[in-house]
């Protein structure tokens, strides 16, 4: 058993894709493998999914270097045949690169995620039933120490003006790397209150899947 803390934390962005290959095939396996012509990948290179299989598609996955025309998508446990057909997960990769630390990080918290519920009303019964049918949205929120000349601050504002996706890394102390991927927001106008550092809010809602990965 272990436990980890919010201390140290680092929380990285990038909109820096390299050019798409296309994955041919994808195997029903844990770790699902994929096959891509001359792929070029190694061992924990991140890489942007899209993908037939819902669950798998705008996903941050690390690689796992096979051969020269296959590699593993780590994390991926696509076994079961009813959520993940046969044949359908084809689709393409990009490596993510150029990662860029978000600056002065003041607060980090999860949004969404939570999980929906059906219920179930048998007109026979008194007591009706709960049943888990998916997942909310989710996402990820954070506060950052306002500052008008910081350049990597402006170029989050640039993205979120022309309403760009980016590739997020979270990388906790003791506890491995979290990826997830979709629109970047950040704020402009700060926000002020007596005895604390003037903040801006920052926020990215994610497309698909956040993927954990142990240190």
């Amino acid at each position: 058993m272990a436990y980890f803390f919010p201390e140290g934390t680092k929380v990285f962005y990038s909109n820096t894709l390299a050019s798409a290959k296309n994955l041919t095939a994808v195997t029903n396996a844990a770790p699902a493998v994929a096959s891509c012509v001359a792929h070029g990948y190694a061992d924990l290179d991140p890489l942007l999914i899209s993908s037939g299989w819902e669950d798998a598609n705008d996903c941050v996955f690390e690689a796992d270097q096979l051969t020269a025309d296959t590699f593993g998508l780590t994390n991926l446990d696509s076994s079961n045949t009813s959520w993940f057909p046969a044949g359908t997960g084809t689709g393409t990769a990009q490596k993510v690169s150029g990662w860029v630390e978000v600056p002065q990080i003041l607060d980090i918290s999860p949004n969404g995620g939570g999980v929906k519920y059906g219920t179930i009303a048998p007109l026979g019964a008194r007591n009706d039933k709960k049943q888990p049918i998916g997942f909310e949205a989710q996402g990820l929120d954070l506060k950052i120490g306002y500052d008008p000349t910081n350049a990597t601050i402006k170029a989050m504002q640039a993205i979120t003006r022309v309403f760009g996706k980016v590739a997020i890394k979270l990388v906790i102390p003791g506890g491995g790397r979290i990826y997830g991927y979709g629109n970047l927001a950040c704020g402009e106008f700060p926000e002020m209150s007596k005895g604390n550092a003037i903040q801006l809010s920052v926020g990215v809602g994610f497309d698909g899947r956040a993927i954990s990965y142990g240190g």
